[in-house]
């Protein structure tokens, strides 16, 4: 058993953490805080714990936590991480951070997308904490940098590909639509229910700071420079992410290849659900779960192929991949308070 803190408790995430946690058969949480709600109860503030937790978000510093637990997930708004991971670390706490602010290896990237980082020399430190990519990195990593939800789909789907030379990694389009938990849970006009319900929109095109991300990752499957065009939407739904990625085969591709391919990449992974041809996934299937699924079409003709993710934004695009990568770390079974099967319908 072990102790953990949530630093930044009052989102989406930090309530996907404590749905998670709560119920982990190895974990113990000592501490989460809130500014704005300090004080309060816990399931007061997230009614869906009610008789879960006697927990009370309190207003801590990094080093007042840091007393509290082992090891802490942050969940704070990008730039805000940076300024505390180096007081965790002082005091051997092990993080996994769920901001932006050490996902990208090159600070000049994260300061042109981000903000100046104010702690650049952690950044080698950090594992990108994709457990299908880097499982041997983050088993022994003390600072854990959780990816964002769009480049999890984005990036498993599209890495088996990249890795083979099957596509021209000069030409990917990445087109992905997301429910509005992914904005977070603080009021915005653009997310209110009247300007979402019934609507369907494209946003921050060419300018979304997940680009970066999908780049660096695929770039580093393929040994080589990769930028993909990548558009994000928004839809009408609270959870999940689709995402449909398109390329051109750099050599011939069949269906039959690209299961083999995919199954050999994914077979033994318990969060990536392998479709067999002519299967789509929808993210129904996935709500409220760790899953990653995988499915694909390949046009000979067209010399095309389309790669179809479809995940929960705050599980495994998220909270649940932030417990995956706590498992992980601490030599738990990896499924370890993961077992949740989506909620259907």
């Amino acid at each position: 058993m072990i102790n953990v803190g949530i630093f930044g408790g009052s989102g989406y995430t930090g309530q996907e953490l404590l749905r998670i946690l709560l119920a982990h058969p190895a974990v113990r949480v000592t501490v989460v805080t809130s500014r704005r709600y300090a004080g309060q109860p816990v399931a007061d503030v997230f009614p869906s714990l009610r008789d879960v937790t006697d927990l009370t978000f309190v207003d801590a510093d990094a080093q007042a936590v840091a007393g509290q637990c082992e090891s802490v997930f942050l969940a704070v708004p990008h730039g805000e991480a940076m300024a505390v991971v180096p007081d965790f670390l002082a005091k051997d706490v092990r993080v996994i951070d769920l901001s932006a602010d050490y996902r990208l290896r090159d600070p000049v990237i994260y300061e042109t997308w981000y903000r100046q980082h104010t702690s650049p020399d952690l950044i080698a430190d950090a594992v990108y904490g994709l457990p299908e990519l880097y499982r041997d990195e983050i088993r022994t990593a003390r600072l854990i940098a959780n990816p964002g939800c769009y480049p999890t789909g984005a990036i498993l789907g599209m890495a088996p590909l990249i890795r083979q030379g099957l596509v021209d990694s000069s030409n990917i389009i990445v087109d992905a639509k997301s429910g509005t938990s992914g904005a977070g849970r603080e009021a915005k006009i653009d997310t209110l229910f009247c300007e979402v319900n019934e609507g369907f929109k494209a946003y921050k095109i060419f300018s979304h700071r997940h680009t970066p991300e999908i780049d660096q990752e695929l770039s580093i499957a393929a040994g080589d420079t990769v930028r993909v065009l990548f558009t994000p939407h928004l839809v009408p739904v609270s959870r999940g992410i689709l995402t449909t990625m398109y390329a051109s085969m750099a050599r011939p591709v069949s269906s039959s290849m690209l299961e083999e391919l995919y199954h050999t990449a994914y077979g033994a992974e318990p969060f990536v659900r392998v479709y067999p041809t002519g299967r789509y996934p929808n993210i129904s299937f996935v709500r409220g779960s760790n899953y990653c699924d995988i499915a694909w079409a390949v046009d000979a003709d067209m010399k095309k192929v389309v790669i179809i993710t479809a995940l929960d934004n705050l599980v495994k695009g998220a909270a649940g991949q932030a417990v995956q990568n706590l498992n992980i770390m601490n030599g738990f079974d990896e499924d370890a308070g993961l077992r949740l099967l989506s909620v259907v319908p």
